[in-house]
């Protein structure tokens, strides 16, 4: 250790000495200028010499000096002497007197004012000042006169090796791949010395690896860090610490040091495969799973993370592989398997399946390691469920003739149980399907049998819904649609399609076609319709008409002869018998009415009645019904236009004081709102003497006139009120037809016989402050709550 210690004081004062030995003798054998030497006479000759001097010549500069220097952190015992100032105008006299100003001056710095000499009074550090520029002046002691110009110099301070290096930037966090080869750039780190770099090595650093080794490296002076080993593995060990240091002096010793860290990570690349964790897998399924559902998983694992970690999974072989499916879990990596298809215990009791899990993102610098995948074995074995009635057909379509018997079968539908205990099957029909009950079904066989009688007519299809039930388990239950097609027989006569009314010129002509007409037949022959047109056996030999048959299954009415006359016979009615080709064949008979008209002589029809020869000459018909349709409308409006003045000439109420009654007007019932009072007959809360006789409302004049119900036998005087309500509201509930409106109840009549007297107050001359009603409580039971409310009304307002 002390040996240590002395070779760190000679690298220290070695060069300090050097330049102390070089500096000085600049200082004091610096060549000096010639200036005048004034004798030592009279004072006032030197006095006027200087003057003329001053005057005519210019003075040069008479300094004696080098550039100073002073060592940084130097301290001692005394103040350092840091130079001397001297000028040839001192005769050694002590008469001139040195000044010095600038940086530092008198505190840093201080000078001899009579010798010139100047000391350093504090450590300097050059770190924080480099340099300091002061000025020199040589003044006459006497008169502080200057003897010459100012002139400038500068002092610099020279460096040492006092401050270590710094990593300003550290602690460093790197990243580079694994596997990388020797010599893979990691990270460059920087260091900074704050000595001066110009003098010397002080600041010259060299960079080494002090932890680390032997994974990293590092440059020495571009400090650039790389893998110093290959094939550095992730999984093995992902992060690394290394410790770097920079030293100056260029790495001797006596430099100072600074170090820092780096973290070094290595990132993942896809060097590994796969691997599923086990290499054979047992699952078990219910063979009602639904489709999609998820029966297990597989895993494959992988010591890569991130993409390099993602797998696809696959089905390669197996007897399932239309049966299952398999998909990938983004979150877990996990292999899903699936049911695709419906399955069956009873068919298959076990599936083997072969998956493979490979990677999706393949490096193909480690292709040659091996391939990136792995397989394993997946056995799923299928668990019998209880299973719902299985039907011989997903849909049935029965045919049926619509003239078919009742309880005649239409068809059977079969269904049996899937499961080996095979449980019997009871038959159904969903009459929400088969809401007129036209159909029944065995339970035990499944037969259809016919309930109603059927009309293709009405309905050609039939569409039910059979349900099937094991007998052991109600809850299993299937379905199945039935389709039944109701066939046609010959049950429908045919007839006019529509009602034909012919017209019959007077000047027409013999075998003129009066009209052509057609038929109609409900029913569909498989062939179409052919129909069989003849007149009644009594009509064969009409004189007036014919019939001919067309070729498109129409029939036209022809005229025998000319002449007809209107004035002779106005109607014709002709009888067609309308048969059709079915089996059996279905007739009838239809009426063709025939009317003489007058027609123009291009044919056109202009009258047909024969009133229009007694109608005035100009004036038809037509126009005479118009004539008294406007008479009509004009009577009308005279009426109306009365009605409305009559009305509102009269007052709506009727003031009249003996006629005041109370309206207790009920709402609860929704209906037409207040203004609906004559929905219902209120003659029922009526005076029973006039029960005959529909008493109105006076307060307001009704628009309409009610008439008294119906039914309802006069009630003998002195009927109790509440037996009379209770019949009448019972009548009110048995009545379908009142409808639930709101209306105004007029309470007119308030009984006969009671000992109380009338309970209204309309007509009182007291007020209820005049009033005591504590006689209610005495009355009975009935009228106890009636007391009580209005015993707590008197308390209320005394209080």
């Amino acid at each position: 250790m002390p040996e240590r210690l002395t070779e760190m004081l000679m690298d220290t004062w070695t060069p300090l000495i050097i330049l102390w030995i070089t500096v000085l003798p600049s200082i004091y054998m610096a060549p000096m200028n010639q200036s005048q030497v004034l004798p030592s006479g009279s004072s006032t000759g030197l006095k006027r010499l200087n003057e003329e001097q001053r005057v005519l010549h210019r003075f040069k500069r008479g300094w004696v000096w080098n550039q100073m220097f002073v060592l940084e952190e130097f301290s001692g015992p005394e103040p350092i002497l840091v130079g001397r100032l001297h000028t040839d105008l001192d005769p050694g006299s002590s008469k001139i007197k040195y000044i010095l100003s600038g940086d530092g001056a008198g505190t840093i710095f201080v000078i001899n004012d009579k010798t010139g000499d100047i000391h350093a009074m504090k450590r300097l550090d050059r770190e924080e000042k480099a340099e300091y520029t002061l000025t020199a002046q040589a003044v006459d002691r006497d008169t502080n006169q200057p003897l010459e110009p100012p002139s400038e110099f500068i002092i610099k301070v020279q460096d040492i090796n006092d401050n270590a290096p710094e990593f300003v930037e550290g602690p460093y966090h790197a990243t580079v791949p694994e596997m990388s080869v020797v010599g893979t750039f990691v990270t460059k780190v920087t260091a900074t010395d704050a000595d001066d770099p110009v003098y010397g090595n002080s600041a010259k650093l060299v960079y080494s690896i002090l932890e680390g080794q032997p994974y990293f490296s590092i440059e020495p002076h571009t400090a650039i860090i790389k893998t110093a080993l290959p094939n550095m593995d992730r999984e093995a060990k992902e992060e690394y610490f290394v410790v770097i240091q920079a030293k100056d002096m260029g790495g001797h010793m006596g430099g100072l040091s600074g170090t820092t860290t780096v973290t070094i990570t290595l990132s993942d690349v896809n060097d590994n495969p796969p691997k599923f964790a086990q290499s054979l897998y047992h699952f078990s399924v219910m063979e009602d799973v639904a489709l999609g559902e998820p029966i297990g998983r597989v895993k494959a694992n992988d010591l890569d993370i991130g993409e390099n970690a993602k797998s696809s999974y696959d089905i390669i072989e197996g007897d399932g592989m239309d049966v299952f499916e398999i998909t990938t879990d983004a979150q877990t990596q996990d292999g899903v398997i699936r049911v695709r298809k419906p399955l069956d215990f009873e068919t298959r009791k076990s599936y083997t399946l072969k998956v493979e899990a490979a990677n999706i993102h393949i490096d193909p610098r480690f292709l040659s390691g091996g391939p990136f995948k792995d397989t394993a074995t997946v056995k799923i074995v299928v668990e019998d469920a209880d299973e719902p009635p299985v039907f011989s057909s997903p849909t049935y379509l029965l045919e049926v003739h619509e003239n078919a018997a009742l309880n005649s079968v239409l068809g059977q539908v079969t269904a049996h149980d899937p499961d080996v205990s095979s449980s019997p099957i009871r038959f159904s029909i969903d009459r929400h399907t088969d809401l007129e009950r036209q159909f029944n079904i065995n339970a035990e066989d499944g037969k259809i049998t016919l309930a109603t009688p059927l009309d293709r007519e009405t309905s050609t299809w039939h569409n039910i819904t059979i349900v099937a039930t094991e007998t052991r388990n109600h809850s299993q239950v299937s379905r199945v649609p039935v389709a039944i097609k109701v066939l046609d027989v010959n049950d429908n006569a045919p007839e006019f399609a529509s009602e034909h009314e012919a017209f019959l010129c007077e000047n027409g002509k013999p075998g003129q076609v009066i009209q052509i007409v057609s038929a109609v037949d409900k029913d569909d022959p498989k062939n179409g319709h052919y129909f069989l047109y003849s007149l009644l056996p009594e009509m064969v030999n009409n004189p007036n008409f014919t019939i001919k048959k067309n070729e498109d299954n129409t029939l036209s009415i022809l005229a025998k002869h000319s002449g007809f006359s209107r004035q002779k016979q106005e109607v014709y009615l002709l009888p067609i018998v309308i048969s059709d080709s079915g089996t059996p064949p279905m007739s009838s008979t239809g009426t063709l009415t025939i009317r003489v008209c007058g027609c123009s002589s291009d044919g056109t029809v202009q009258s047909c009645n024969a009133e229009a020869y007694v109608l005035p000459i100009g004036l038809s018909m037509g126009a005479l019904i118009a004539i008294l349709a406007c008479i009509i409308l004009l009577l009308v409006i005279v009426v109306l236009f009365v009605t409305l003045r009559r009305h509102k000439n009269e007052p709506l109420i009727i003031k009249d004081d003996e006629d005041v009654r109370e309206n207790i007007i009920r709402y609860d019932d929704e209906g037409g709102g207040e203004e609906d009072t004559e929905a219902f007959d209120i003659a029922t809360l009526q005076n029973p003497d006039g029960i005959n006789g529909f008493l109105p409302r006076k307060d307001i004049k009704p628009d309409l006139q009610f008439m008294p119900r119906q039914g309802l036998a006069p009630v003998p005087n002195g009927v109790d009120v509440d037996e009379f309500i209770n019949v009448r509201l019972h009548e009110a509930d048995n009545d379908p037809t009142a409808p639930p409106y709101d209306s105004i109840q007029i309470y007119g009549y308030e009984g006969k016989g009671s000992a109380a007297g009338s309970l209204s107050s309309l007509e009182s001359s007291t007020s209820d402050s005049d009033q005591n009603f504590d006689y209610l409580s005495e009355w009975g039971p009935r009228f106890k709550r009636l007391g009580e409310l209005y015993s707590v009304g008197e308390s209320d307002k005394e209080t």
